[in-house]
């Protein structure tokens, strides 16, 4: 992404946050959604929701201290849940399906596919008195880990005394954590991804995760929150 923060030197860090994507098709919407993020973020060290376009969603993402605003290309439709693909100014994307991350390509940790298992719904794991396990399969680069299992568990938190979230009273939401199972101490780095949290809002019949913490790597953590411009 060209922005003036890549010139330094945690600008690795911030890498982590924002993917990219060659070779994508181009639409109107991703084109538009391209120029605005660029005309959003060029020449500020910070960019600002003010600048951004009200036609487009967009997260607020953040990686430490350090801010970026993505568009919401378009949704691709999937058996389990519609998948999001987002897109930087640069052209570059991660996806969510249900609020988890489930695809990033561009950055020093990749995870090029993630094979999920039909989950309840975030309700359905809210009402279940003891944690849900369930296994998540990925290809990771580098490395070329194809296939890594990982056996991870999901259960109800209490809001936490201090998360990236904005604007929003964090006890109006319903927490999850997502933590790794005990793993042999001999499994390299790959296998202690430290738990992601995830917050949701359930409206009558409806549940959306509105902003969420997740690694990629022990070294690259993410947080994303749902975002209107000018907010």
């Amino acid at each position: 992404m060209r922005v003036t923060w890549w010139r330094y030197p945690w600008r690795l860090t911030i890498a982590g946050l924002i993917f990219g994507l060659a070779g994508c098709q181009s639409s109107p919407i991703m084109d538009g959604a391209w120029r605005t993020l660029q005309s959003a973020v060029s020449g500020a060290d910070q960019p600002t929701s003010k600048q951004l376009d009200p036609r487009f969603s967009y997260l607020r993402a953040t990686a430490g201290k350090k801010l970026a605003f993505l568009a919401l290309g378009y949704v691709d439709p999937h058996p389990l849940g519609p998948i999001e693909i987002w897109y930087s100014a640069e052209r570059e994307m991660i996806r969510l399906q249900n609020g988890r991350l489930v695809g990033a390509a561009g950055t020093l940790t990749e995870w090029r596919q993630v094979r999920m298992p039909d989950l309840p719904t975030w309700r359905g794991l809210a009402a279940k008195p003891v944690p849900h396990a369930w296994t998540r399969t990925r290809d990771v680069m580098p490395g070329y880990h194809f296939n890594h299992a990982d056996l991870l568990q999901v259960r109800t938190i209490p809001p936490p005394a201090k998360s990236a979230l904005v604007g929003i009273a964090s006890a109006s939401l319903t927490w999850f954590e997502e933590s790794l199972v005990a793993a042999p101490a001999a499994q390299g780095r790959i296998d202690r991804l430290p738990p992601a949290r995830y917050a949701v809002e359930f409206i009558g019949d409806t549940e959306r995760v509105i902003y969420a913490e997740q690694c990629l790597s022990v070294d690259l953590c993410i947080t994303w929150q749902r975002w209107r411009a000018g907010q």
